[in-house]
């Protein structure tokens, strides 16, 4: 019975490619050959907001890529991080190293979380802890009533629209610790330019950026 619930289970909702959502032949790696092949190699470059040292990021924020994350983040394929995870732990360990105490990542507001059911950037940070073998810890809030970045229109307007918008309720967790800080996707650099120097007010030793996405600049 469970071979014939298998079976009928792929025939109803069969197994697609993580980025270019085309149907594959079984479950295994959820990547099409084409975009297995196509991966990038993790990449960093000149650094985009302030306050933070280092980023890097696993995959350019375009065409299928950017689809793929739509969905991940608007179209409850929430499941997606488990294959995100692993991109993003690799990124962290070729270019920034392991040499951190603490993991962390940018929050969505408790309001958007509700609505959403979850927070796509703890998945993508409790996705890549795993192969880190570290445990992320919630170390900022953020604010209900900021306007989503996306929305925004250009870099002086976004750094103006996230000024604030994040706290440390507990700097105790930070201080004196050298940060990995995990977001989904880099554009300017506004959000986790603001969530790092919150994290440094409260008394980070350093701040790293790990991205699943950058957009070209």
């Amino acid at each position: 019975m469970k071979s014939l619930w298998n079976s009928l289970k792929l025939l109803i909702w069969p197994p697609r490619c993580v980025l270019c959502h085309r149907i594959l032949e079984s479950e295994a790696g959820r990547l099409c050959p084409g975009c297995a092949a196509s991966l990038p190699e993790p990449f960093s470059g000149a650094r985009r907001g302030s306050h933070y040292k280092r980023w890097a990021s696993a995959l350019w924020y375009e065409d299928r890529v950017r689809e793929s994350f739509l969905r991940f983040k608007f179209g409850g394929c929430r499941f997606y991080a488990e294959h995100y995870g692993p991109w993003l732990a690799n990124t962290v360990t070729k270019l920034l190293g392991t040499d951190y105490e603490l993991l962390t990542y940018v929050p969505i507001s408790r309001l958007r979380k509700r609505r959403r059911g979850y927070d796509q950037t703890l998945l993508l940070a409790e996705a890549a802890g795993r192969e880190l073998g570290m445990k992320p810890v919630c170390t900022l809030k953020k604010r209900s009533r900021v306007k989503p970045q996306s929305r925004t229109l250009g870099p002086e307007e976004r750094q103006r629209n996230i000024r604030g918008a994040f706290s440390v309720p507990d700097p105790a967790l930070v201080r004196g610790k050298r940060v990995l800080l995990i977001d989904d996707v880099l554009t300017t650099g506004a959000t986790v330019s603001e969530a790092s120097r919150m994290l440094l007010e409260a008394g980070a030793k350093s701040v790293d950026v790990a991205t699943l996405a950058a957009a070209p600049t």
